[in-house]
């Protein structure tokens, strides 16, 4: 447990719910994949259990293989002081995208525009500007929630200035 410690720069016993949180995200997406590519061929259940265990398995570390050398590239660029930092960032970055993109489809439904009876042309974009939004406000509250609100509020402020929107009259880059 203190090899795991020292490794991820960790200091307190609850910071370790983000290793056990990163663990479950990465068997969760490897999971979604291997579900997404099973073969309809499986005569027997068990196999296709086992076959969609086996990929669980390679995709998360294909998966976990990609993070640390994403941890690599980002840890030093966004200037975060410790490795299970980066970890509540991916976390904060994952939840905030998946649940703007799913609360955009409510609205859209709420105002009347339907995926089926509306044009792709028009429906899309829409979407796509209730998204901003959203993932504007979850992701400050995301980070909020997880311990990396100065993180997520310096991120927002240089989103939003390449957007032409200043927050503050002084620069965070």
């Amino acid at each position: 447990m203190q090899r795991l410690k020292e490794r991820w720069e960790i200091d307190k016993n609850w910071q370790l719910i983000y290793i056990f949180l990163g663990i479950i995200g990465l068997l969760a997406c490897g999971f979604f994949v291997a579900r997404k590519i099973i073969p309809n061929t499986f005569e027997d259940v068990m196999y296709e259990y086992l076959f969609v265990l086996g990929v669980t398995i390679v995709n998360a570390y294909i998966f976990y293989l990609i993070a640390m050398w994403l941890f690599k590239k980002l840890g030093p660029k966004w200037n975060v002081e410790y490795r299970w930092e980066l970890i509540a960032i991916f976390i904060v970055f994952a939840i905030t995208g998946s649940a703007s993109a799913r609360l955009s489809g409510p609205v859209l439904e709420w105002i009347g525009l339907d995926r089926d009876t509306t044009s792709g042309w028009i429906f899309w974009p829409l979407r796509l500007l209730i998204i901003f939004p959203f993932y504007q406000v979850l992701l400050v509250f995301m980070g909020w929630l997880f311990g990396q609100f100065d993180f997520f509020w310096k991120f927002e402020k240089k989103m939003l200035a390449r957007f032409g929107i200043q927050l503050d009259k002084e620069s965070d880059n």
